[in-house]
């Protein structure tokens, strides 16, 4: 039932935004046991292979309208599906940004002047990356996920090992591009935080959504034209 499928892209996108978001809120600055940098990226990667496992049989396992909208691209995906998902995955990350503020602000002295790990370009990246930098980036590296998950999920791929290769991916994607954005390539996980923390971080929303959901395209497009068409394994696609 497509109803089953949307409640499980609601709950896998909750588990990314939540614990991804809340690695980075809770965990990477704690005194003298903070995870950093690489603890954040090993989290976001982590939400995924875990909760491909979990659901990836019952929805495919998107988790992000960009993937969605890539693999329709990519033919892996029918375009009438499109619209319920990136809903569903919406909402998964706005419940899962309201818990973590909740949680979050039971901290004495918490503010959400420091962005909930909501995306954000110029005084609001995390390196004082520009706009055209962000910009270049998350099209780049959200390209890049969904030329991976393509290849993972191809029929002639190694089975089994999607998940794995789909994480580690993200991980990385993470390592290198937190210092520019903070890391989206997820328009829903975007949504989340900045819908809590609002002003500027709804203000510089846009970009978090038309840079990855462009990237998912091309990676799509790419991918497709490269493996001789769209055959792959993809839970969710029927």
């Amino acid at each position: 039932m497509n109803s089953k499928k949307y409640a499980a892209e609601v709950i896998g996108t909750f588990w990314l935004t939540f614990a991804g978001c809340g690695s980075a809120v809770i965990a990477a600055g704690f005194p003298q046991v903070g995870i950093g940098l690489l603890g954040v990226s090993l989290a976001f990667g982590l939400t995924v292979v875990t909760m491909a496992f979990a659901i990836g049989h019952i929805s495919g396992c998107h988790l992000n309208p960009a993937v969605t909208v890539g693999l329709a691209a990519g033919g892996r995906f029918p375009a009438s599906q499109i619209i319920p998902y990136v809903i569903a995955q919406v909402v998964g990350a706005i419940l899962a940004a309201g818990l973590l503020y909740l949680i979050a602000s039971g901290k004495a002295g918490f503010d959400l002047a420091g962005g909930l790990a909501s995306n954000g370009y110029g005084d609001h990246s995390p390196g004082k990356y520009s706009l055209m930098s962000g910009f270049v980036m998350e099209v780049t590296m959200t390209a890049v996920f969904l030329f991976i998950i393509m290849g993972a999920t191809h029929g002639r791929a190694p089975v089994g090992f999607a998940p794995l290769a789909i994480g580690l991916a993200l991980t990385l994607i993470h390592l290198v591009s937190i210092p520019v954005t903070n890391t989206s390539v997820n328009p829903a996980r975007s949504t989340g935080p900045a819908l809590f923390v609002g002003g500027w971080a709804i203000q510089q929303l846009w970009l978090f959504w038309v840079a990855p959901l462009i990237g998912g395209v091309i990676g799509g497009v790419v991918y497709r034209w490269l493996g001789d068409g769209p055959e792959g394994i993809v839970a969710g696609d029927k």
